[in-house]
């Protein structure tokens, strides 16, 4: 019986803890978010205005990725709706083609209806090799415009990356309650 209640014991600070390091992990995530939104509206690109009307939207702080003809990315971030947030995402991405190199870059989804916002909350939610991510410079953001209800931001922060793949983006969505 001794050790069926260690056991239990065990278990259960076990799992204690994983909550707690995965709390601890998505609040590092939640502060990047943050900040990367607060630097994004400081840029005076005219993002501000998708932050204000958007149904929702997504933050990725930091992506990493790399590619030697076979390139992937991966990324966590926090998820807003209507500028509260309401859960976390990962985003994978996998491509082939012509790519060599390596970056890192803040990547922010928005979602311009509730209708948008409801699909990428079902389920897994993907890209299509077709859709093309803007670039964040000064006035771009103004002039950009939603496809099928999203638009998709970046914001190079570290290093260089020859381009010409195919591939997608595969997105997941964890509510805050789970």
């Amino acid at each position: 019986m001794k050790v069926l209640k260690s056991a239990i014991t065990l278990v259960i600070i076990m799992m204690t803890f994983g909550v707690f390091a995965q709390n601890e992990k998505d609040q590092k995530v939640i502060d990047a978010a943050e900040k990367a939104k607060m630097h994004a509206e400081k840029m005076n690109i005219g993002i501000d205005q998708y932050f204000k009307n958007a149904s929702g939207y997504v933050i990725f702080p930091n992506v990493g990725e790399g590619a030697f003809i076979v390139g992937g990315a991966s990324g966590n971030g926090a998820v807003y709706e209507n500028g509260t947030l309401i859960g976390m995402a990962n985003l994978k991405k996998l491509d082939v083609g012509l790519q060599a190199g390596g970056q890192t870059f803040t990547e922010i989804i928005f979602f311009e209806t509730e209708e948008a916002l409801k699909h990428f909350k079902e389920g897994k939610y993907e890209f299509s090799a077709e859709a093309k991510a803007i670039a964040l410079e000064k006035g771009v953001a103004a002039n950009a415009n939603y496809k099928n209800g999203v638009v998709v931001f970046v914001l190079p922060k570290k290093g260089l990356m020859a381009d010409v793949s195919v591939g997608g983006q595969r997105l997941a969505y964890v509510p805050m309650n789970q």
